[in-house]
């Protein structure tokens, strides 16, 4: 079976440098600019950038840059599937060993577009030196070199400014990727002149994306590759759904129509509402849930929602608890949240329930307290799934450390529970003091009590520690499952 490759190089200009060649762009933002190519509406190529010095550039350039997308799910309530070849990258550079070419493509007078996702960690200013003529090594770092080489090649030429568009999933992703490249300008001594190009010439937008990707499908590879005719080394897979959010001027559209091209893009001037949106229902309800369900034996997000029982839960905590904490219109949050418990039931997503779990107590600050808050606020009263998941959360969280590693246990089965050393540390202390005096409303009291986890004290939410004791004591003596049904 024959490499995946190109049978004649595209002649379209190189208007788009990507710093990073991971499954998420790949089925996201490049599949986007695939579309309008074919559409005759963007007519550019995506010359992609390697962010670290190991990853996948040289199987990319294997293939010419070529790779093939499938979008699965559930639309409409029918599985639907849709395979394509994305033709729009022209190759991936390794900046540790080709900074000279990443140079001249940053500095090519028909680049207009940089888009980035870099990791959460990726926008970050760690002080380093300047080393003209060598990567450096931060994401921002790099990229401020390279402004540099492309406001010298100018002569600080206001035209020759840049549309920077970060995909990481951190809020206000633009700003913070333009206050660290101000931060190394300033660092390094560059000229003011530079500073003010930076500020007065390029534009940095704030952005939300949203879709699941798989990834390399590892398990069907073969047969995927039988039926393609074809062997293809990076094979991606993501779900159909997708929403790209945009906080910058309408300008934007006639240089960059995704929009036009059919896609759901938004462009404006606040996305604080649709990350709100975002970030509660389908991050909130993942968070809020997904503990309970594993805890339950289960394992992928689909497997949960066709639970009698898991499944009811997920859709209470979207429908009667989040629902009425997000501020936008009512047809736009029925959109969205249909959507989201339509994502979730995705056959193809295998979503694991664990990997959902990294990191729970920081998510649940961020995706779930808001709603349970906001909620309180306007109804008076607890809602019950949302306040049901910390009890959840902290049985899940009861772990012993073993050999380094953090293990939980339930019903005779062993799972892990990766966080940061602190919150290990905090439920290894809390779960050992519970084994010794069996006091849940205790245990409740100093989980709820840390501020350092929550930013405040929620003991002091009425009624909640009371209501967390009496179902982390039922999940104990009944069972989870048992306790899930008396919150349905």
């Amino acid at each position: 079976m024959t490499l995946l490759k190109r049978t004649e190089q595209p002649a379209c200009p190189v208007k788009v440098m990507q710093f990073g060649e991971g499954n998420f762009l790949r089925a996201f933002i490049d599949w986007m600019i695939n579309e309008m190519n074919k559409q005759g509406k963007f007519n550019g190529m995506i010359q992609i950038v390697q962010p670290l010095e190991k990853g996948m550039g040289e199987m990319l350039n294997a293939q010419d840059g070529l790779y093939t997308l499938i979008l699965r799910g559930v639309a409409n309530g029918k599985v639907e599937e849709k395979r394509e070849i994305i033709k729009c990258v022209k190759g991936c550079l390794n900046p540790y060993a080709q900074w000279a070419e990443t140079v001249a493509c940053a500095c090519s007078k028909d680049l207009r577009f940089v888009f980035s996702n870099t990791t959460e960690a990726g926008i970050e200013y760690k002080p380093e030196p300047y080393a003209p003529g060598r990567c450096q090594s931060t994401y921002p770092a790099k990229l401020t070199s390279l402004l540099y080489e492309r406001f010298k090649a100018y002569d600080g030429a206001p035209d020759k400014g840049l549309i920077l568009i970060p995909c990481e999933l951190i809020d206000r992703n633009g700003a913070t990727l333009r206050d660290c490249i101000l931060k190394y300008a300033k660092d390094w001594k560059l000229p003011e002149a530079f500073t003010a190009w930076i500020s007065s010439s390029n534009l940095f937008v704030n952005t939300l994306v949203d879709r699941i990707v798989a990834g390399y499908p590892r398990a069907e590879a073969a047969k995927i590759e039988k039926e393609l005719g074809y062997q293809d080394n990076l094979i991606d897979c993501g779900e159909i759904f997708h929403f790209f959010v945009i906080e910058g001027p309408q300008s934007l559209a006639k240089e960059l129509p995704l929009a036009e091209a059919g896609l759901q893009v938004v462009i404006t001037d606040n996305q604080t509402p649709y990350r709100t949106r975002k970030v509660r229902f389908l991050n909130g309800a993942h968070t809020a849930d997904v503990l309970a369900a594993s805890l339950g034996g289960l394992t992928f997000v689909d497997e949960m929602m066709n639970d009698p029982d898991f499944g009811k839960m997920v859709c209470k905590a979207i429908n009667d608890e989040i629902f009425h904490t997000v501020p936008l219109p009512e047809e736009e949050k029925r959109f969205f949240a249909d959507s989201v418990i339509e994502r979730f039931k995705n056959p193809f997503a295998q979503h694991r329930l664990l990997s959902i779990s990294l990191n729970s107590v920081s998510k649940w600050k961020v995706r779930v307290m808001p709603s349970l808050l906001d909620y309180v606020a306007l109804k008076g009263k607890l809602p019950e799934v949302l306040a049901f998941s910390l009890a959840a959360l902290i049985r899940f969280y009861m772990i012993e450390m073993k050999d380094g590693a953090a293990l939980g246990s339930v019903d005779g089965r062993s799972y892990p529970v990766a966080d940061s050393d602190d919150v290990l540390r905090f439920f290894a202390d809390a779960t050992s003091a519970f084994r010794k005096n069996g006091d849940t409303a205790a245990l409740v009291k100093s989980v709820l009590g840390n501020t350092a986890f929550w930013g405040t004290d929620l003991n002091e939410v009425p009624g909640l520690s009371a209501f967390v004791a009496e179902k982390l004591a039922c999940i104990n003596r009944d069972g989870i499952r048992a306790a899930v049904k008396t919150v349905l």
